[in-house]
């Protein structure tokens, strides 16, 4: 790091990023019909799942096929779900606005609504890095334990149960209810038929059985919806959470340059594919929260050298073995930008 300050490497960074914005979307004036693009994007992936999940329908692609571009496409509805939650799209049209956030809920059914989680991720940028970040601490960010840790990434809804009464001593104002609750009716009813289809296989495995016709077709639509649906979102969702969970320092933390590594090591290209490259892109949110998530992603090439040159860290897994805490003054840093 430099003889700067953190205040003026933090200023430096984001004096960057909005100037390569501003160049980007002088160059490309397209970019700046925000809520047009959100638009078709929204639509063309909502679309795409629709169609991908009708090719699957009519056995024209394999069920493997249909989890990977499933996966791929609702990684997209993530990304359009965090811009809407910073009100980049729509912000002075309700109406429009709260259908994209309904839209993108149901393409990721096994998250809380959009509403409640717009309340967890802001309060997440004024606490990231400390035991009040409740939302980075409900996929992973904290935990020493690799069992505990791969338990919540890869399981929302056992992770809340296990950890609950951590929380509850821990986070100011944390109520179960309130976290279980944000999650009805769609993730409740996701979570209703991934648990009963797994009982179901096991029950059969211990005593096989056979159902009524009426158990049969109901075990057919949900056998359908977890190829087309709910096993997509556990690869989006664990791929996600791992790379969240792994990027973002807990403890620590005392200012902008300290919240989060960059990600770019190879190793975990197979997982940036299903969160959108979420580990080389989301630093640059973290210091310029107000723009698109293509934006991020379109100047990130140019950002992540001057991120190094100012402090921030790269591929730094370490701090996975001190359960985040941002490295003790010092200590090298990886760098892969």
């Amino acid at each position: 790091m430099s003889e700067l300050t953190a205040k003026q490497n933090i200023k430096a960074i984001v004096t960057a990023i909005k100037a390569e914005e501003q160049s980007l979307r002088a160059r490309f004036p397209i970019l700046n019909q925000q809520n047009t693009l959100a638009m078709i994007i929204l639509l063309v992936s909502f679309c795409s799942l629709i169609g991908v999940a009708t090719l699957y329908y009519l056995a024209i692609i394999p069920s493997w096929l249909c989890i990977i571009l499933a996966a791929f496409i609702t990684s997209i509805s993530h990304e359009l779900e965090h811009d809407l939650i910073h009100k980049q799209y729509f912000s002075n049209r309700p109406f429009i606005h709260n259908f994209m956030m309904l839209t993108v809920w149901l393409m990721r059914p096994n998250t809380v609504n959009p509403w409640y989680r717009r309340k967890i991720h802001l309060h997440h940028h004024k606490v990231s890095g400390t035991s009040q970040d409740l939302e980075e601490r409900l996929v992973g960010n904290g935990i020493k334990s690799p069992f505990l840790r791969a338990l919540v990434i890869t399981d929302g809804l056992l992770g809340l149960l296990v950890n609950t009464k951590r929380f509850s001593k821990e986070i100011s104002g944390f109520k179960f209810l309130r976290v279980f609750n944000a999650g009805f009716p769609i993730a409740t009813a996701y979570f209703a038929i991934l648990y009963g289809v797994i009982a179901y296989y096991a029950v059969q495995f211990v005593q096989p059985f056979t159902l009524p016709l009426w158990g049969a077709e109901l075990l057919a639509g949900a056998e359908f919806l977890m190829v087309v649906l709910i096993v997509p979102n556990i690869v989006r969702s664990t791929s996600l959470n791992l790379v969240t969970s792994s990027m973002h320092y807990y403890g620590g933390v005392n200012n902008l340059l300290e919240q989060t590594h960059v990600i770019t090591s190879r190793w975990f290209l197979p997982f940036q594919l299903f969160c959108f490259d979420f580990g080389r892109t989301h630093t640059i949110h973290h210091f310029v929260p107000n723009q698109p998530f293509y934006i991020r992603q379109l100047i990130s090439k140019k950002i992540r050298p001057i991120m190094a040159q100012h402090g921030v860290r790269f591929n730094d897994f370490q701090s996975l073995k001190h359960a985040n805490h941002y490295p003790v003054k010092g200590q090298s840093s990886q760098q892969g930008v």
